[in-house]
Parts: C-alpha cells; structure tokens; sequence
C-alpha cells in the first residue's frame, strides 16, 4: 500500500484560530471535575501560568470548586519537580561506522512521552519534529537511525493514554510556540493508530504556523507499508 484508500481522506481549507483558553475550559467543563482538574495540572505543570490563571478566574466567576489550591497555583520550581519530568537537552552521541558494533542512541532531550514534554522547551525551536505512537519503535528495528536522527521526539499511544484533550492543546502550542519546520508522523497500522495522525492534523489546523506534515505507517511485522504527505494547510480527517 503506497497511498492512502480512496476518499478516506477530506480536505478542507479554513483560517486558523488562535488559542483561546476560555473556549477550550468551555468545552471542558462539561466533562467533569476529574477533566477539569486534569486540565488545571496540566497548566501548572508545563508553566502556562496565564492560562492557569484565566481558567482559575473563569471557574470562580461560574462557582466551580477548584481543586487545586491557590498557593499551588504558581510553577513549581526545578527543585521541586520530578526528575523523570524535568526537559533537559543534550548532543546525539555521535555517528555510528560501517564495522560499529554499537549503534548510537539519536536522542537528544527528555522527557519524550506528550503528556510531559513542554511546548517552550529550547530543543523543539525550529525543529523537525517526530511524533510517534508508542508501540512503532519496538516494531521499527531502524528508528533511531531512519528517522529519530536529526529530530526532535514526542510520543503518545492513541488507545491507551488518558486526557487525550490535553493532546490537542498541547501539540497546537508545540505547533506555533516551537515554529517547528516539519511534523513526521509514525503510526502502526492497526486502527486505532489512527488518532495520533487526527490529533496532529486538527492541531495543525488550529495552529496559526503551518509546518508541512508527512505520515509513515509500520506494518506489525516492522515494514514501512505507506508513507504520505499531508497539506499543512488543509484539514485532514481520516
């Protein structure tokens, strides 16, 4: 398979819309306290201290409990955060030989998993972007080396991850905060593989900065079955 099925994939031109927190707390309030307070974390955590204080203010003024408290509004500081999910940055560990016997990793920064990454952090300015679902790596024998080199690293699992809403916000802040260069997606090609190429598509959409969007597909067997390029400018929905 080379290319996408016919007709599953619609195009259509729109204007992007710049993020707007009130609107996104808006369809997020609806889906309960634990959303909520998801979505209140996941500010506090990654430093978007005015969106966290524009969606505070918003729930007091419809008087929704907020969960988290006030003193605990602010960023916390280095020191306090989990080392697992401090960013941190560092050079690839070189180029690997004809005759090596160890092939070097082509990571250069952590932490990589879409929940925890930050969408200011200085390695993901003007970079190509990889963003691939958990399982493609282990099934993929030559990551690193085809397509890990030279980029930068986000991963999700479309099925199993939870506060999949976040994602959306997020990879469109990645999108326009980072002025990414490209976008490389990477999915299996089991079905609900699916939804990290939506997420990525519609964040594009939304996002004011238009990268140009490519998407690989790995067989189980750990073949490439299709890679595809996307109109950054369109909205693609599968």
């Amino acid at each position: 398979m080379k290319s996408c099925p016919e007709d599953a994939i619609s195009v259509e031109e729109r204007e992007a819309e710049p993020y707007d927190e009130l609107r996104v707390l808006e369809n997020i309030i609806p889906q309960g306290r634990n959303v909520i307070r998801a979505h209140l974390k996941h500010l506090r955590d990654h430093h978007q201290t005015e969106y966290l204080q524009q969606a505070l203010s918003c729930l007091r003024k419809k008087g929704i409990p907020v969960d988290l408290p006030q003193e605990n509004t602010l960023p916390q500081s280095p020191a306090r955060q989990c080392p697992g999910s401090q960013t941190l940055s560092f050079p690839s560990r070189g180029n690997e030989t004809e005759d090596s016997r160890v092939r070097p990793s082509r990571l250069t920064h952590w932490p990589v998993q879409l929940h925890l990454i930050s969408p200011s952090a200085p390695h993901y300015r003007h970079s190509d972007l990889l963003i691939a679902a958990d399982c493609v790596a282990y099934s993929y024998a030559d990551f690193h080396r085809d397509f890990l080199k030279d980029r930068t690293l986000a991963i999700a699992c479309p099925k199993l991850d939870a506060n999949q809403e976040i994602y959306l916000e997020k990879l469109t802040a990645l999108i326009d905060q980072a002025q990414l260069k490209s976008i490389q997606v990477m999915i299996m090609q089991v079905p609900c593989c699916n939804g990290l190429l939506r997420l990525v598509v519609e964040a594009a959409r939304r996002a004011a900065h238009k990268p140009p969007i490519r998407c690989a597909v790995v067989g189980i067997h750990g073949e490439i079955l299709s890679e595809t390029a996307i109109e950054s400018r369109s909205s693609a929905v599968l």
